[in-house]
């Protein structure tokens, strides 16, 4: 009959619902328990994956920590030019724990830039840049970037002494660009001097990024599930050879991470001065310029390579495409052969990328003066040569002999 109904526990193809707790009947009407446990308990993982493969899972705790302590840091922080100093000293000083969340923050922003570099590494060294991840690995560079952006926002917000001067040597690098420089300086500080609207915007862009970011590290993840996870090897995986990555690469996560996290203990409340920049205890002064202006360790090689060319805005160049070369190594190298385990010239330029940016950060510690102004350059032709000559070399000749 036209006019009868359906029961009411009855779905519209006319089958009665099987029985089953709140989770399953959220499931059968939007499958999200279905697609987490597809991706995340039975996906396929190839069993030879190493310890370099742990830094993805590493990444996710820290930002997730990260996330946190920046939430409960900023409700007591007030971006003005008088009082940033003041509050930060307040959190540490007389908000309960709050020099436990600081330490927290501090501690866990070398410690993601550590890690990240280490997983940017692991995606060099055995090509997982190449098809079909080209979109995996443009995705983890936006992150890069995102996260370096975020990172010196940070660290302009204690206002601290090395806060201030570093701002001001980032102000006046952008004020070196050829016709849109003092537009771009003026945009970026707010007024002819650093103060409240500079504080203020940077506050506000360490928060939206840091919230952005977590939307890329989504698209990321999305896009490894995709195009699936590398090995050392390089080569296909068959489906013999994979494990699912509960519980084998979970308990193989959860290793690493306690690992990771005695490093992170130790350096939050043992050893804190390692990480900490004395001359950032002592509040902005504009009058007083430090003897010694230098960024956080991770921009150190950044700084080494702008401070080793002889023009602000050349170095300020040489320094951008030194992350530019990056978003271009898929198509500067298309042999066909992946890990660098099975390409010996490869895995001789890739130490020498490590060594070269490595000195580049000792360059910029020393301010690239006197001999280290050449070793500066030295390193910055080595790390530019592996990307624009070695790697296309390489490929050219493997792609001749059929890979």
């Amino acid at each position: 009959m036209s006019g009868s109904s359906l029961p009411e526990n009855m779905p519209p193809h006319g089958q009665p619902e099987p029985p089953g707790g709140l989770l399953s009947w959220i499931d059968r009407r939007l499958p999200v328990f279905t697609a987490l446990r597809k991706e995340y308990v039975d996906f396929p993982m190839p069993r030879n994956l190493n310890a370099l493969w742990n830094f993805g899972a590493i990444l996710t705790v820290v930002l997730v920590i990260m996330l946190a302590s920046g939430i409960f840091l900023a409700m007591n922080y007030t971006p003005t030019a008088s009082e940033a100093f003041l509050s930060v000293e307040m959190i540490e000083r007389q908000l309960p724990a709050g020099w436990m969340l600081r330490a927290l923050h501090v501690t866990g922003a070398s410690l993601f830039m550590a890690a990240l570099y280490v997983h940017l590494f692991r995606g060099l060294y055995y090509g997982s840049y190449k098809q079909p991840r080209e979109i995996l690995w443009l995705t983890g560079l936006v992150l890069l970037v995102m996260v370096m952006v975020t990172a010196f926002a940070g660290y302009v917000l204690p206002w601290g002494q090395m806060s201030y001067w570093g701002a001001d040597v980032a102000g006046k690098a952008v004020g070196a660009v050829p016709v849109i420089g003092p537009a771009l300086e003026h945009i970026m500080e707010g007024s002819d001097q650093l103060g409240d609207i500079f504080i203020h915007r940077f506050f506000v862009l360490h928060f939206v990024m840091a919230f952005a970011i977590v939307g890329i590290v989504a698209l990321h993840v999305a896009a490894l599930h995709v195009s699936g996870p590398n090995n050392p090897t390089g080569r296909p995986v068959p489906a013999r050879e994979t494990v699912p990555f509960h519980p084998y690469y979970t308990t193989k996560d959860v290793t690493g991470l306690v690992l990771f996290a005695l490093v992170f203990v130790a350096l939050a409340f043992l050893w804190p001065g390692l990480l900490a920049e004395p001359e950032n205890y002592r509040p902005a002064n504009p009058m007083h310029t430090p003897a010694d202006i230098e960024p956080e360790w991770y921009f150190l090689p950044f700084y080494g390579l702008l401070q080793s060319v002889p023009s602000k805005f050349g170095g300020l160049v040489a320094a951008g495409a030194s992350i530019g070369v990056l978003f271009m190594v898929p198509w500067l190298d298309p042999s066909p052969v992946r890990s660098a385990r099975s390409r010996p010239l490869c895995r001789a330029g890739m130490a020498g990328v490590v060594v070269s940016f490595v000195l580049m950060g000792l360059v910029g510690r020393h301010h690239a003066e006197g001999g280290w102004m050449i070793i500066g350059r030295v390193a910055a032709l080595c790390y530019f040569g592996y990307f624009l000559v070695l790697l296309p070399l390489c490929a050219r000749r493997e792609m001749r002999r059929g890979g």
